[in-house]
């Protein structure tokens, strides 16, 4: 068994990646496969706020915006990283895929 307890976020979340890479190339959609990470992260995220209160319910405002704030500020990291150090798409990918940012409506 593998001691995994010096893992450092950074390496946890490359796991993470890996699989929806995988899982991108699996069902040709990256939106999809976003939009499913993103409620992963968000039920997970809730259940961790759930066995971390003693009062969910008094404290969801709380954890909404930290949890939000959190991202916010990782989404910011990342966009500008990906602002400086574009991705290098295969051409073929990049004719097929539609890189505009899509407005999510519930």
């Amino acid at each position: 068994m593998t001691d995994t307890s010096n893992t450092t976020i950074y390496e946890l979340a490359d796991q993470f990646i890996a699989l929806a890479n995988q899982l991108s190339q699996q069902e040709a959609d990256v939106g999809k496969v976003g939009t499913a990470l993103r409620f992963a992260a968000a039920r997970f995220n809730a259940f961790e706020a759930a066995i971390k209160s003693a009062d969910l319910g008094a404290e969801k405002e709380s954890a909404l915006e930290w949890f939000s704030s959190e991202f916010k500020e990782m989404l910011s990291d990342n966009l500008d990283d990906h602002i400086a150090n574009p991705p290098i798409l295969q051409e073929a990918v990049a004719e097929q895929t539609d890189n505009s940012v899509q407005m999510f409506k519930g």
